[in-house]
């Protein structure tokens, strides 16, 4: 491999790599999202022991067998994040520019009869996204990062006695990023071009890919009192392509474009919950979160040029908790509050300002309202993640204190749900 694609290679897999996984998270730990319900937001997320709606084919598709007849629900979650990064170099402060993100769900469920139901829903399993200042400390790592995926997930549920069913359904994930930051003109002269030092180059990528998995989901009540449910969704393996663009007012770096190509390996899941009913009109939840994000240890670039490139991820298990609970006050209406704790994925020393990965604490309420046969749901959760310290160079090239943006990064999110549905 020649000095020059491997240069070229050392600029492009940083930013590609971002392209299989670098936004900003709600609720669960590295890019994983939770919020496909204004009902189990407004529960904290737990309700994988029981449920009342259709975005229960998300939290444990077993449970649809308890819906009656056809039932169809929309909804989006209003997300507004914000962090802050204080540097640890100058002591100088930077803010993230203010970004408001809508991932939607819609849900269909039918029973066809006492054993078995079916049901379709599409929501956004990963995603989200940070935008920084075009000028801040970190602009050589990320100064925008978004990522959508959207999920197309069939299910089938079959009631095996009337105390036990059990769900199966397929997962097809389509990927969508786009990802921008800066690169020095002093580092891309290291490629022999005759460009001057002190003018940075834009730098983005856009790709995209499809990938297929499975979940599977059980629920059992041991009596009337208590209830039982666990999920699990497979991984999922993303094949994504693209193209990397070099802009610039004043250089001409378009002839360092080039196409690239990745798979990412998007994590296997597994929620597990327990539902107390046995306090008049109150049902009470806790649960358990386990994500294997272990498996993202690399990601190996292949670029058009014929150079390649590994980034070391080194990600780690993450764990979560979930309490949550609702109180019926009447026919029509219901409240609702619960709390989040979660584990990150992300280690010290591959934590990167694309990634507001850390622990968090996530506290709801919200209320269900039947007007049969329409019903509203609507809930507000306040995510708070602990601060967080990057002291290493990674993904800089060449790797450097000043512009690895080493310091404290706070990071917190206010998210506003609202699903409504109809039944007949």
């Amino acid at each position: 491999m020649s000095y020059r694609k491997s240069l070229v290679t050392a600029l492009l897999a940083p930013i590609i790599a971002l392209g299989a996984g670098a936004v900003a998270t709600v609720h669960a730990a590295g890019y994983a999202v939770f919020t496909h319900g204004a009902s189990a937001l407004g529960q904290g997320n737990a309700v994988t022991a029981h449920s009342s709606d259709p975005s229960t084919i998300f939290y444990n598709p077993a449970l649809i067998n308890k819906l009656e007849g056809t039932q169809f629900q929309i909804g989006t979650t209003a997300i507004f994040s914000s962090r802050e990064f204080e540097s640890s170099q100058a002591g100088g402060t930077s803010a993230s520019n203010d970004s408001v993100f809508f991932p939607s769900t819609f849900y269909a469920t039918h029973k066809f009869n006492d054993q078995v139901s079916a049901g379709l829903g599409i929501f956004s399993p990963f995603g989200l996204g940070t935008e920084w200042d075009e000028n801040w400390d970190g602009r050589y790592l990320a100064t925008e990062s978004k990522l959508k995926t959207f999920n197309i997930n069939p299910v089938v549920s079959y009631r095996i006695t009337p105390s036990l069913a059990v769900a199966a359904g397929v997962d097809v994930v389509l990927l969508d990023a786009t990802l921008e930051k800066k690169v020095q003109s002093a580092t891309l002269a290291l490629l022999g071009l005759p460009f001057p030092g002190g003018i940075d180059v834009g730098q983005k990528f856009e790709g995209d890919g499809t990938g297929v998995g499975f979940n599977l989901g059980v629920a059992y009540d041991v009596c009337d009192h208590l209830s039982l449910g666990a999920s699990y969704r497979s991984e999922v393996k993303v094949d994504v392509s693209g193209d990397a663009t070099f802009s610039s007012a004043v250089l001409p770096v378009t002839a360092l474009n080039s196409g690239g190509k990745t798979d990412i390996t998007l994590p296997p899941q597994f929620t597990a919950g327990a539902a107390f009913k046995g306090i008049d009109k109150l049902t009470l939840e806790a649960g358990l979160r386990w994500e294997g994000w272990s498996k993202f240890k690399e990601l190996a670039i292949n670029l058009d040029n014929g150079s390649s490139s590994v980034t070391p991820r080194s990600w780690k298990d993450s764990w979560g908790l979930n309490l949550g609970g609702k109180y019926q006050v009447n026919d029509t209406a219901a409240l609702l509050a619960g709390y989040v704790f979660g584990t990150s994925a992300v280690p010290d020393s591959t934590f990167d300002p694309s990634i507001p990965d850390a622990k968090t604490h996530v506290f709801c309420v919200g209320t269900d309202l039947d007007f049969h046969p329409f019903t509203v749901a609507a809930s507000y959760g306040y995510q708070l993640y602990e601060n967080r310290t990057k002291s290493n160079n990674i993904d800089t090239f060449p790797p450097t204190a000043t512009s690895s943006a080493n310091g404290k990064y706070e990071s917190d999110a206010h998210l506003v749900a609202l699903s409504m549905g109809y039944k007949f």
